[in-house]
């Protein structure tokens, strides 16, 4: 099955389907579930892919790549939200496709540069995101962000999860690029001396 993406609105001027009702267009096996999950999250997906690969056809692949994908995973699996079930779907295949390309040479983008500033807290070797896949490190870097206030643990997940550009994270909260940079600076300062309390080697 392959899916071109939509102008994200039903042709037919309706309002987009809900995210249970795609959920049961899944499960019942109706391809229409691919054009619905387009027209709601086609372009929030798009969003994520291009933030982590520097060539936006990529981009568009892996969000096609991202529907074949749910619609393997639907049935058996029911996810209590939608957006963040394909979210983290589209994440995951754009990181595999970026590191395939990139093997040898880093290209920028919005991975490359959240590994890079998370490289201070985590470890000081070459691939971060390695050591962010154990679960006990992932359970005390959660442990840790639950500890700081809202907006601040929202900003860290905006650009460490869905590796959103600082400027797009100043809008989006309606601060300035300087205070989302000053944050993000405290809360890895912070999370460094977590990590180091609960016995991480970095």
């Amino acid at each position: 099955m392959e899916w071109k993406s939509s102008k994200n609105r039903p042709a037919d001027g309706r309002e987009p389907a809900g995210d249970e009702q795609i959920i049961e267009l899944y499960w019942q096996r109706d391809e229409d579930a691919i054009q619905e999950t387009d027209i709601r999250y086609g372009r929030y997906l798009l969003a994520i892919a291009c933030h982590i690969l520097p060539n936006r056809e990529d981009g568009r692949e892996t969000v096609n790549d991202t529907y074949l994908k749910a619609w393997h995973s639907m049935p058996p699996h029911r996810p209590a939200r939608l957006s963040c079930f394909l979210a983290k779907i589209t994440r995951d295949l754009s990181i595999d496709r970026f590191r395939r390309q990139n093997a040898a040479k880093r290209q920028g983008s919005q991975y490359t540069l959240s590994l890079e500033e998370l490289a201070e807290c985590v470890e000081g070797g070459e691939n971060p995101q390695e050591q962010i896949e154990l679960a006990a490190l992932a359970e005390a870097i959660g442990t840790y962000l639950r500890s700081c206030p809202k907006q601040t643990r929202d900003i860290f997940i905006c650009r460490y999860y869905f590796l959103d550009p600082v400027r797009e994270i100043a809008d989006f909260f309606g601060v300035s690029q300087s205070m989302v940079k000053s944050a993000l600076h405290r809360t890895r300062i912070g999370l460094r001396s977590h990590l180091e309390k609960e016995g991480f080697a970095l």
